[in-house]
């Protein structure tokens, strides 16, 4: 292990950061978003903006002999990233931190109480600087969350009931979904299942659906929303698309066969922003589904069909 490997470890340790981030991997995340190179000093580091992937080419190129393969991404950002965050290591997206969860543009940053800490290393003011930091890690990780929190976008599903979604278009859209198409086609009807960008379940009602003869386990691909409609008995299956996903030949058969035992009628929607972002995918949307636009909210594009809105 590098000598700057071991040192990265080492504050890791002191700071109390949990056993399952106390490694190699969580080490040279350390010293990514702190621009600690081979020959660096502690004291030189800094705090530049940086992704997964440039974390993982940072690590590669300094203290690797072999780079990480690429689906190490996910177990960087959940087994390491996500820690840091929480542990007041690191910050996510403070550049914009309404930036959706899911965007190829996110990015972290070392945290200035933690930067302090890190360029005390091997001098006279570590002892200090790591009580300091000790002192205020549960603060710091309060404090950030607090400040992600308010990015969040709420959602109403029932009386004195709000759920909080990613922040993000993706999401938008999903709020206008369940607050404005379905008062229009749907009025009085049940959100049973939200999905969001942060967390796969963002609201899920499994016990509501599964009186409807819908039993979901984890492997099975959710569209973004579904109502139940009951003045009709209609499930809405309804899939957000701000930039890939919309109702294709591909995932209709998808959710009717997710939903293979509902026993009401199935109505698949694709929901776009606008009608500009429709028209990328017009030759993709499956016949027999309806396609909405929260730009014109009171109108519905039915794609053939006897009815203008139904189960098929």
């Amino acid at each position: 292990m590098h000598k700057k490997v071991r040192e990265a470890l080492r504050i890791l340790v002191e700071i109390g950061m949990p056993r399952a981030q106390q490694n190699q991997r969580s080490a040279m995340c350390l010293l990514a978003i702190a621009d600690i190179t081979p020959g660096k000093k502690w004291a030189d580091a800094r705090a530049p903006l940086i992704g997964i992937t440039p974390i993982m080419d940072f690590a590669a190129k300094h203290y690797m002999d072999e780079p990480y393969a690429p689906n190490t991404r996910e177990t960087i950002r959940r087994q390491t990233m996500h820690q840091f965050c929480d542990g007041g290591v690191a910050l996510y997206n403070p550049d914009d931190p309404g930036r959706a969860v899911n965007s190829p543009k996110a990015v972290y940053q070392v945290s200035p109480e933690a930067l302090s800490l890190v360029r005390a290393l091997g001098s006279p003011r570590w002892t200090e600087a790591l009580r300091l930091f000790r002192k205020q890690r549960g603060n710091l990780a309060q404090r950030y969350a607090a400040a992600r929190d308010m990015k969040y976008i709420p959602l109403r599903v029932a009386e004195g009931r709000k759920v909080r979604l990613s922040p993000g278009e993706h999401s938008k859209l999903i709020r206008q979904i369940v607050e404005v198409f379905g008062a229009h086609y749907a009025p009085g009807g049940t959100l049973l299942y939200a999905g969001d960008t942060g967390d796969k379940w963002g609201y899920f009602d499994r016990e509501a659906l599964a009186n409807l003869g819908v039993a979901v386990d984890g492997h099975g691909k959710m569209p973004d929303v579904v109502i139940y409609y009951a003045q009709r008995d209609w499930l809405l299956l309804c899939e957000a698309v701000t930039t890939h996903g919309p109702v294709d030949g591909k995932r209709h058969g998808e959710l009717k066969r997710l939903f293979r035992n509902s026993s009401c009628g199935l109505v698949y929607v694709t929901a776009f922003p606008t009608r500009a972002v429709m028209a990328r995918y017009l030759d993709d949307i499956a016949w027999e589904t309806e396609v909405w636009c929260a730009e014109a909210p009171t109108h519905l594009i039915h794609f053939n069909g006897a009815r203008f809105l139904g189960p098929y």
